[in-house]
């Protein structure tokens, strides 16, 4: 069956009930990256805040699409965005994201989890993003990794009013849902990440949360 391999793996890992540990590792965010960020809420939310903080209500998993976690890393490192003529004129805010799982499985966080990431279309202002480093055909997506998203998951569900459970390429469904701010009916991206075989590990691995996936797409 297409997820076998996954649905033995978190058997395996679920049984092994080791404790994580979360290591800080600081993107830039300084004065500037943070008047980007609130200009980004109220430019693209109609959100208007002193301060660039969210209250968290949908986790989005991710991959990075880069190999390693060093080139990872730097991608989200700099305050402004580095040649994507896709995204930057919607905003000069480098994207971003709190949590980074390398590819052995350690939990990094890039910045604060309750100020605001640029990962995903529309419900940023709600969203915490974890990316994943990889999801490349030479460095895919590992067992340690959706362990660790589990963990991370049931981590963040407890500390914050989690709803929602999603992977970036279902984004697009919350159109017309209440969580959903983009005032630009053009600006959309294609995703795929962190693949369907990923995301269903990770939710069966969570499924006593009773998180939410995304609704049905509107067509």
């Amino acid at each position: 069956m297409k997820y076998t391999f996954f649905y033995i793996s978190l058997l395996f890992l679920c049984a092994c009930g080791t404790s994580k540990t979360i290591v800080d590792k600081p993107i830039t965010f300084n004065d500037e990256r943070i008047e980007l960020t609130k200009e980004y809420l109220a430019s693209r939310y109609g959100l208007e805040q002193d301060e660039p903080t969210i209250v968290p209500k949908m986790i989005v998993l991710h991959w990075t699409a880069i190999p390693t976690l060093e080139k990872s890393f730097n991608a989200f490192y700099a305050t402004t965005l580095p040649s994507r003529p896709d995204l930057v004129n919607a905003s000069n805010l480098n994207v971003s994201s709190q949590f980074l799982v390398d590819l052995d499985g350690t939990i990094y966080r890039l910045m604060p989890e309750t100020t605001m990431a640029r990962h995903v279309i529309g419900l940023n202002h709600t969203a915490i993003g974890v990316e994943n480093v990889g999801g490349t055909e030479g460095a895919p997506l590992t067992k340690a990794q959706i362990k660790s998203n589990i963990w991370l998951v049931k981590y963040l569900s407890e500390k914050y009013p989690i709803e929602y459970l999603i992977g970036h390429y279902e984004y697009t469904n919350f159109e017309g849902h209440e969580l959903w701010l983009e005032v630009d009916e053009g600006y959309r991206t294609q995703k795929t990440d962190p693949g369907e075989d990923f995301m269903e590990a990770v939710k069966k691995g969570t499924r006593k949360l009773n998180l939410k996936s995304a609704p049905a797409k509107n067509i």
